[in-house]
């Protein structure tokens, strides 16, 4: 990628507006003109320089922004957001987005986009931002901002370096949305059901079995049978600030769960140890224990408890859930809690309802294909091997965003 490290030697000070020109650029009528697509801020995803959403021309559109392919847009309003991408087509764009471009050959094209997205350029266009509901910033604040400019030939390097990160990340992404994608239509195969509208009929007519015959069962028929197989965390002040400590007895809640059902142990607050004793037992976690969000909008986001959370306290706002491990996987079981056979079963449950959350029968009376335990270990292997694919291209994704930052900083200004 890099064979040898950057040098700043040679480099100039230079002002953005030196090197980069603010295109103007309309065209009136975008439809009449043979222009397709239109951009706007919301199609710009922030921290991707490709575009892979826009609108149609042909439904109508106010804005006459023209860009061209290799021309940069950037969000001037909300410039917190980091919404930076590069045109690989023609079409219009917003008011509220900029479209940049080189100035002159002191500056390469390709590396317009990468400076654009260094912390220090984000700064300055925050920090140069009027208004206080949606605030923007100014093309004659933007052509102020300093940095230090390198020579073309370490220009060259710089963009070779971050566009072989972006490549591989890209790369990376595909693995984790195709290993992902494949998760829900396997379920589904392993035990007969065939797609959603399967999924659906089952569902409304709470059959005994699928199409392949598994048995499907309710999870109070499956549930614990030495611990209490559904409970909802303590109500009132049993949980309340006033109990909290630095150490002791920890306490899950909602936000130690993932949008991708894993755990999250970074913000755990803890219970004195004497009060938390009074809660232990029947409020207590056990590893292989699935914990699902019982209120709010994250209703719907689950868990497996592992060994970290072992002995640790569910709050009010979570449900926790023992399986009778001689009959069903927790691991098995987490995987149905995050599909949407059983998602369209929890909102079904609430939908209308003026409570806006769920209790324990509605958990109680949800309904899972049941194969023999036996295949369920063989299913959740085949499972397990999707998401370590995923979970491993998240990995070299963070460390790619790392080595993309440090690259990044290179550009910043000094």
């Amino acid at each position: 990628m890099l064979e040898r490290p950057i040098s700043k030697a040679g480099w100039t000070h230079v002002a953005f507006g030196d090197v980069v020109r603010l295109s103007k650029a309309r065209v009136a009528d975008p439809e009449a003109a043979g222009i397709e697509r239109v951009v706007g801020l919301e199609h710009i995803e922030p921290g991707n320089l490709r575009i892979r959403r826009w609108g149609d021309v042909a439904d109508g559109t106010t804005f006459t922004t023209l860009f061209k392919p290799g021309q940069v847009l950037f969000g001037k309003r909300r410039a917190y957001q980091r919404k930076v991408a590069v045109a690989d087509f023609q079409g219009v764009c917003s008011g509220d987005i900029y479209v940049l471009e080189s100035a002159n050959d002191r500056l390469m094209p390709e590396l317009l986009p990468f400076l654009c997205q260094t912390d220090a350029f984000f700064d300055h266009a925050v920090g140069t931002s009027a208004g206080s509901l949606s605030p923007r910033t100014n093309w004659t604040s933007l052509a102020s901002f300093e940095f230090l400019l390198p020579p073309i030939q370490e220009q060259a390097r710089l963009v070779e370096g971050l566009t072989a990160v972006d490549n591989s990340g890209n790369e990376l992404e595909r693995v984790v949305q195709t290993s992902e994608s494949l998760i829900v239509p396997i379920l589904r195969s392993l035990v007969g059901i065939l797609d959603g509208d399967d999924e659906g009929s089952i569902v409304k007519g709470r059959a005994h079995r699928t199409p392949n015959g598994t048995p499907i069962l309710s999870v109070k028929e499956f549930g614990s049978k030495v611990r209490q197989a559904v409970q909802v965390g303590p109500f009132g002040g049993s949980v309340s600030s006033k109990y909290f400590a630095e150490s002791g007895v920890a306490v899950a809640k909602i936000n130690n769960i993932t949008p991708f059902g894993a755990l999250d142990m970074s913000e755990l607050v803890y219970l004195e140890a004497s009060h938390a004793r009074s809660l232990a037992g029947r409020y207590s976690i056990e590893e292989g224990d699935l914990l699902t969000a019982a209120q709010g909008a994250t209703i719907g986001k689950s868990a497996l408890a592992d060994d970290r959370l072992s002995g640790a306290i569910i709050s009010q706002h979570l449900i926790r859930v023992s399986c009778d491990r001689g009959r069903c996987l927790p691991e098995w079981l987490h995987a149905w809690f995050i599909s949407p056979f059983v998602l369209r079963q929890i909102f079904g449950s609430i939908q209308g309802g003026t409570r806006g959350g769920l209790n324990t029968t509605d958990v109680e009376e949800l309904i899972v294909p049941l194969p023999d335990l036996q295949d369920q270990v063989s299913h959740v292997r085949t499972l397990n091997g999707l998401r370590s694919t995923a979970e491993k291209a998240r990995r070299r994704l963070e460390r790619l965003a790392e080595m993309r930052a440090r690259l990044l900083s290179l550009g910043g200004a000094e």
